[in-house]
Order: C-alpha cells, then structure tokens, then sequence
C-alpha cells in the first residue's frame, strides 16, 4: 500500500475535530500527539521516520487548532523518556516542568523534532495530563492522560499503515448510590446524616 501523503494533514485535522466534538476539548486544554511517521510508511515504529510525513501531521494538528484553541503536546519516543514538546505558554500555564533537551529525528522521534522546531517557543517537558490525546501507530501516549481516560474510535481507523487510537477525558465518578452526575437527575429530599 503507497501511502498518499497529501492525505494525512486533512485525517488528522478530521480525527482531532471528531474527538473535540465528543469528549468537549476546549480552548487552552491540553491535546497530546503521539506519532509512529515509521509506522505510518509501514515500518516498524522507531526504524524509517521522517520530518516529510511529520510536516504533514502537523499542519493537519495547526488546523485543528486554529478552529478548536487547545494546546498541541507532541510526544517524544522512549530514547527520551516520552517528554513533551509544548510551547512555552503551555508549560507557564499548566506549571509543567521544564527538561533540557532538543528532540532529533533519532532521539525524540521525527515528529518531535519537527514540532520542536516550529512551534512557538518550544520547550521540552517531563510529563502532563493531558485532556485528549492521539495515537498514531502505537506510541502509548496513555502515561500523558488525565485519569479517567474514555477511549474514542475516530472514523478514520488509520493514517498510512499506521493504527489510530484516541482517547478523551472525563473528571473521576465519585459517590455510590445516591451519587448524581447529572444536573438533569432528581434529587432525592432524604439527608445525607
């Protein structure tokens, strides 16, 4: 299978909308990015990648954002502990902390190092917990989510030869019984002591 890169940047702008649309991402949260570009040509993860397919992720995830606001959160690969390339206000806002490295294609991954080098003021961090995030081929990106993560199956299965995997995020059910999660659920008049 030929891969047709002009495909990719309108799949993922579409992948990242649908799940906005259903799990509520919004402006300022945080959307983190996991990318096999290898698996995406149909190699295995870590062996082939390259800023070319990368490009064209990221340019599908800058459309994405300009329509929806979040914060992008590129994920790097395990030769750097899968830190994070955030911009710098991402970092001041969510009080991440900062790690002193520069993603290359052969220690960070492609698609690190490609954000690294255009997104505004791009630093690495350690760790987030994101709101959303993205998995393209396989990269496990669920150590950067919020607990209680929700999977999400985009109508788009896969990018390339690469599998997508989604997730969104939702606060913890707390309570038992008696428990209401809804503003709509009726309440009984019986106290709690």
């Amino acid at each position: 299978m030929t891969v047709q890169l002009s495909q990719i940047k309108e799949q993922v702008r579409q992948i990242i909308e649908e799940l906005a649309r259903a799990g509520g991402l919004e402006r300022e949260q945080l959307l983190v990015i996991g990318t096999s570009t290898s698996e995406i040509l149909g190699h295995h993860i870590g062996t082939s990648g390259t800023e070319e397919v990368a490009r064209h992720i990221y340019d599908g995830v800058e459309e994405a954002r300009q329509a929806i606001g979040f914060y992008p959160v590129y994920q790097c690969c395990e030769h750097l502990n899968r830190a994070l390339v955030v911009e710098r206000d991402a970092m001041r806002r969510y009080q991440l902390e900062q790690v002193a490295v520069i993603p290359v294609p052969t220690a960070g991954g492609s698609m690190a190092s490609y954000a690294y080098k255009h997104l505004r003021e791009a630093v690495v961090v350690e760790t987030v917990q994101a709101h959303a995030g993205i998995d393209l081929g396989g990269t496990l990106i669920g150590m950067h989510l919020k607990r209680v993560a929700v999977p999400y199956r985009p109508s788009i299965r896969t990018i390339g030869q690469a599998t997508v995997q989604a997730a969104y995020t939702r606060p913890k059910l707390i309570g038992g019984a008696r428990a209401v999660y809804t503003a709509e659920a009726p309440h009984s008049d019986s106290n709690c002591n």
